[in-house]
């Protein structure tokens, strides 16, 4: 079941792909999706996606979703992996710091916090990790969407 279950949340993220690549703008822009105020392609979508499956699933779900209780701390005084999909945190945070945590590690922002998930600095180019934080960026609601945005705005401007 499990497995029908992974595949058709694949299937869905497919879905979503196919459907940004018809929304593309004619330079090959995704309509309304930017990293750091650039904008991202269908193609590093794509290429973010295959990451994501690859590097990130494993802890945060095939559909973003997070492990179970991920509010609650562990025994080990960690917290569990949280969604990247709009019932999480992730686009309350800038591109910025998405980057920064990924590419160093949460204790890269918030010093001394201890967490279990590894920085992909040495694994991951930039360029990946840029692809996948805008994979993940594309499956948010407008809504959630344009607030990020806007807190990407504001962070950037704060430079």
């Amino acid at each position: 079941m499990r497995g029908v279950a992974i595949g058709l949340a694949g299937a869905g993220a497919l879905a979503v792909v196919a459907w940004m690549a018809t929304a593309q703008q004619p330079d090959g822009a995704v309509e309304g999706l930017t990293f750091a105020g650039e904008p991202v392609t269908a193609a590093e979508v794509a290429l973010g996606q295959e990451i994501y499956a690859q590097s990130c699933a494993s802890c945060h779900g095939a559909d973003l979703e997070g492990q179970p209780d991920w509010r609650r701390r562990l025994e080990d005084g960690r917290m569990p992996a949280p969604p990247h999909d709009e019932t999480g945190h992730t686009w309350h945070h800038a591109d910025g710091q998405l980057f920064t945590i990924t590419k160093q590690g949460v204790g890269a922002v918030v010093p001394g916090y201890e967490s279990d998930m590894p920085a992909f600095g040495d694994s991951l180019t930039d360029a990946e990790i840029r692809a996948t934080l805008a994979y993940i960026k594309s499956t948010w609601p407008e809504r959630e969407r344009a607030f990020q945005a806007e807190v990407t705005a504001k962070a950037e401007a704060g430079r």
